[in-house]
């Protein structure tokens, strides 16, 4: 009868990669001559990264790329601030970490000026008060305008900057992914984006973003993250402290995977032998000591005599080092007493209080004692021997475990006291040591990916990515929707999971009609194409045009004109939505108070003002007429 083959066990180690602090680069040539080139920053919430969008700016690819934290510890001073790659290992500083994020938007301004300086200055812009480089920058869909206007009130005021872009980054990597594949303008489709704190589904109708019908899931690679930490860590409860969130994100990155169909592939891990051939076994480090361990006569004899000799050689280093001590302060008292000597008297009484002595009498006795102690030191060195190294053993507590101290007074004790041992005898540990270090990662490589699509394993009161896609395209007409489903996109860091691919097509399969078509399509970087698609942009645009600023950019003196909301818009960036915000008239009594009147009277001003006013002013004044009155 044949037997079973031996399962194949997949054990991998954490890699716990240390980061190393970015160099600060020299500016290029070609980036300020003939004119200044622009500068790009994806400022994800994860991770940033920042070059330069020139075509002969070499490396073809991000200048810089760290992670979007900061940590200062209190009281310390602002340089001394670590960004990103400055920090070697996150975890034993995981309780200083700030970013400028909450969510997706920009709200800690001090965070972001400090990224601000840590990428302009390793970039090699060592101008003192002024970058003289135009910016690209990304930010969040529909980003609130105060947001906006802090950020460019950063860029123009603080750092004086002559021109601002801004955009957002999944439609930066959709315009640049469908120039990639030739599709002619204007491009219509529907963009799937997930990155590290939320979500998003963003419309594109004839080359222009639909913000009226986006929309947000606020689950994404934080949340998957955090989800399977809490998993193993109630999975194994001897190890949390190992379990930590960095080497989490490791695993989601590198064993996890999306299922095309969720419950069948449960149902696979029902199988002993599939369990045994897919689960990842995710080594922790670990001492192998094993404790309890007998050892037999021989070895506990040798072990004795190099603990022996291991004690002797520390006793004869305290002894030189107590030697040296000793005749170098023995030297400083001779040569304090030599200045009593010379008459040098003010010198000497100085050098008493120095000292803590209060006459030449102390000098005295003290340099008798350390000359005494001098001689004995000397001494001992010169005539140690064997039986000196015992008396310095028993004078110490040596640090030794239970067998190495019964071993040295066994000797006190008849022999026959306890049976002896065979010397070849080893015990057995109870249990692998290196198995109960061990994580099982089995079902969680699936669960958590799975958690974009079904976010009430979490908590969370929502609902998932193509639930959403489903209520966002029911917005729409079934000739829209048919335009929007044949050009579906899939953008974001915590796309990379394998197979969320198949899984959206599997999804749109049976939530569109019969024999209805879709084409879903995979960013070729979903992490890096948003830099791209933004370098891409700045360098097919450039920023200074014939009468100021050219089209998508922000000049300071519009700036300074039309204030920092003001959204330059372009093909990938945020649009402009007018929001009507209607207030209640409050109830007008019979007799109006003085109050009332003055009210009245500035409505009656305002609306005779309105008949000279264009129509898209005349709204502006009926809204002020309702404020008012």
């Amino acid at each position: 009868m044949a037997s079973k083959p031996e399962p194949v066990y997949q054990i991998f180690s954490f890699r716990d990669s240390k980061t190393s602090p970015d160099p600060i680069f020299d500016l290029p040539d070609q980036c300020s001559a003939p004119s200044p080139a622009a500068i790009v920053i994806d400022n994800g919430s994860f991770q940033t990264r920042a070059g330069w969008a020139s075509p002969a700016a070499q490396p073809d690819s991000p200048r810089l790329l760290f992670k979007s934290v900061a940590a200062r510890s209190r009281g310390a001073a602002r340089s001394e601030t670590q960004i990103g790659n400055d920090i070697p290992n996150l975890e034993p500083l995981r309780w200083l970490l700030k970013s400028q994020f909450d969510r997706n938007v920009v709200v800690n301004f001090e965070i972001q000026e400090l990224m601000f300086d840590h990428v302009f200055t390793h970039l090699g812009i060592g101008s003192e008060g002024s970058v003289a480089h135009p910016i690209v920058l990304t930010e969040a869909p529909c980003n609130p305008l105060h947001c906006r206007q802090m950020m460019s009130e950063l860029l123009f005021e603080c750092y004086r900057v002559p021109y601002v872009s801004y955009g957002v980054d999944s439609l930066y990597s959709f315009y640049y992914n469908t120039t990639q594949r030739s599709l002619q303008p204007p491009h219509t489709g529907i963009v799937l984006s997930s990155g590290y704190h939320c979500s998003h589904i963003l419309p594109v109708i004839d080359g222009r973003f639909d913000a009226v019908n986006s929309k947000r899931v606020n689950v994404a690679g934080s949340q998957a993250a955090s989800y399977l930490q809490r998993l193993l860590q109630l999975k194994y409860p001897g190890h949390l402290a190992a379990i930590t969130l960095s080497r989490v994100e490791e695993l989601l990155h590198e064993h996890s995977y999306t299922a095309v169909d969720y419950h069948e592939e449960l149902e696979k891990w029902r199988s002993p032998e599939f369990y045994e051939r897919e689960v990842h076994r995710m080594q922790l480090p670990f001492s192998g000591k094993v404790p309890g361990g007998c050892v037999s006569v021989e070895e506990r004899q040798e072990r004795r005599a190099q603990q022996l000799r291991r004690l002797q050689e520390i006793n004869a280093r305290r002894r030189e080092e107590k030697l040296l001590q000793d005749q170098e302060r023995l030297d400083r008292l001779l040569a304090v007493q030599e200045l009593l000597e010379d008459g040098l008297l003010d010198h000497f009484h100085k050098s008493l209080v120095e000292l803590n002595m209060d006459s030449a009498e102390e000098l005295q006795s003290y340099i008798n004692k350390l000359q005494l102690a001098v001689e004995q030191g000397r001494q001992k060195l010169l005539h140690s021997d064997g039986a000196e190294g015992k008396i310095e053993v028993s004078e110490l507590e040596p640090p030794m475990d239970d067998g190495d101290g019964v071993a040295l007074i066994d000797s006190d004790f008849p022999e026959d006291t306890l049976p002896e041992k065979p010397a070849n005898l080893v015990q057995v540990p109870v249990f692998n040591m290196a198995e109960y270090h061990q994580l099982f990662v089995g079902t969680e490589r699936l669960r958590c990916p799975e958690i974009m699509f079904q976010p009430s394993p979490t908590g969370e009161d929502q609902m998932g990515l193509m639930e959403t896609l489903q209520y966002v395209l029911a917005r729409y007409t079934p000739e829209q929707q048919e335009a929007l489903v044949s050009n579906v996109f899939l953008t974001g860091g915590n796309m990379q999971y394998p197979g969320v691919k198949e899984r959206v097509e599997r999804e749109l399969l049976t939530m569109r009609p019969f024999q209805s078509h879709f084409k879903v399509t995979m960013a070729s970087r979903p992490a890096l194409d948003a830099w791209y698609g933004a370098r891409d942009w700045a360098m097919q645009h450039p920023a200074s045009g014939e009468g100021g600023a050219a089209v998508g950019w922000i000049s300071r003196q519009e700036y300074e004109e039309k204030g920092g909301e003001y959204l330059s818009e372009h093909c990938a960036s945020n649009v402009f939505v007018p929001m009507k915000i209607t207030k209640p008239v409050p109830a007008r009594t019979t007799e109006p108070s003085a109050t009332t009147l003055m009210s009245t009277g500035a409505t009656a001003a305002v609306t005779t003002v309105t008949p000279a006013l264009s129509p898209s002013c005349s709204t502006v004044a009926a809204n002020v007429t309702l404020v008012t009155s």
